[in-house]
């Protein structure tokens, strides 16, 4: 009779702690979904991940009114990484090609594809934000818009881009993008979607008020506190 007990005691109890990790991970990581989260080394950049598409107003608002302001004012602490994609789906063709359905048409597909190619040949970070923004605030004739954008700002390998347009290499970088979108989970809901160190947390906050968000996460270093204290 007493073994009997001590083993319901002990089943009681390993319930009670099963619960409580799990009570404890959902707390801290938000969602038993979000898989894509990592530890991020102290003083590190927080890694910006912006889901998006080139004819979606609301991708448009965000980075011209949200990234860039951001990036400018505190590049020190963001790793930023652009996806163009959003709610498109891939196929495959016979010979082994990619075709795109696109949320707005195919200039879209088409937009995406020179925004992939441009994320890819312009390395220097600043000047690779300008042209995705500058692109997309008129993205309707995609080649005119990259042609302006580079000669805007002298951006002077836009033969690579166009020339990556041109082959099969932008659709497989556009086919990779797909690939990332379509890992996120919890699955995209809504573009822009935008994850901090693979997380998407509040989207809410974040697309309201990007900075604040990187501040909440960027850790405890002389630049953070300098630049985030005006956020706090």
């Amino acid at each position: 009779m007493v073994s009997q007990t001590r083993k319901r005691i002990l089943i009681l109890l390993s319930v009670v702690v099963i619960l409580f990790l799990l009570v404890r991970y959902v707390f801290f990581n938000g969602s038993l979904e979000d898989s894509q989260t990592y530890r991020r080394a102290p003083g590190a950049p927080v890694i910006v991940t912006v889901f998006y598409e080139a004819l979606c107003p609301d991708s448009k608002h965000f980075i011209t009114k949200q990234l860039i302001p951001a990036f400018k004012e505190a590049s020190i602490l963001m790793d930023t990484r652009l996806v163009p994609y959003g709610k498109a789906s891939t196929m495959t063709n016979p010979d082994g090609t990619f075709r795109f359905d696109c949320q707005h048409g195919q200039v879209e597909c088409e937009a995406n594809t020179y925004h992939a190619c441009t994320i890819e040949a312009v390395q220097e970070p600043q000047a690779r934000l300008d042209m995705i923004a500058c692109m997309i605030r008129d993205n309707r004739l995609p080649k005119d818009a990259l042609h302006k954008c580079a000669k805007q700002h002298n951006i002077d390998n836009v033969d690579l881009i166009q020339k990556c347009f041109d082959s099969s290499h932008g659709s497989e970088l556009l086919k990779l993008n797909g690939d990332l979108t379509h890992a996120l989970r919890p699955s995209i809901t809504f573009i822009p979607t935008i994850t901090l160190d693979g997380y998407q947390g509040k989207q809410a906050l974040i697309l309201k008020n990007l900075l604040a968000e990187i501040c909440k996460i960027a850790g405890d270093n002389e630049k953070a506190d300098e630049i985030c204290g005006q956020h706090s």
